[in-house]
């Protein structure tokens, strides 16, 4: 899943450092906001063995290899809320723990979804939480939802969708 790099650096002031650092999948991941109608979001709850506990977030996964974008999200989407979507858009590219993780998250917003689902290699079903857009703000109350990346998500969309009179 990740390996450990070495990397040796000389700095335009002559100092030298050795630092270390995870490598994920040079793919990365895919994280996709599914809007299911003009006024309604969807969200997952699933299990973060990290945190050990349960977390809402929106559906995010690894791209496989030779896996576009676009294909790596709407897999996703089918494996964990059983939609895919007609219109995929590539929001923005972040990245977590820059200083020590070389892994790149690509945000997705998907449109126009119709029921079609995929199987997925979750342990258990995974929850599926329709979110009203009039009511996104009460979502960064919940101790709940708290990974970064959904946040970071939350924030790029909500812009987006204003920007285009959603909200």
């Amino acid at each position: 899943m990740f390996r450990i790099e070495e990397l040796d650096r000389e700095f335009a002031n002559g100092e030298t450092r050795i630092y270390q650092r995870l490598l994920g999948s040079p793919q990365g991941a895919v994280l996709v906001v599914p809007l299911l109608d003009d006024e309604t979001l969807l969200l997952i709850r699933e299990y973060t063995a990290g945190m050990d506990r349960y977390e809402l977030g929106f559906v995010k996964g690894r791209i496989e290899p030779g896996e576009s974008l676009p294909d790596a999200a709407n897999r996703e989407l089918q494996e964990e809320v059983g939609y895919a979507a007609r219109q995929l858009e590539p929001v923005r590219t972040v990245t977590v723990a820059p200083g020590y993780l070389f892994h790149n998250t690509h945000i997705v917003l998907a449109r126009d979804l119709y029921p079609n689902r995929l199987p997925g290699d979750e342990p258990e079903p995974i929850e599926v939480i329709p979110w009203k857009l009039d009511n996104l703000n009460s979502l960064l109350q919940r101790d709940d939802f708290t990974e970064s990346r959904s946040i970071a998500a939350f924030y790029l969309i909500r812009e987006l969708l204003a920007r285009e009179n959603y909200t």
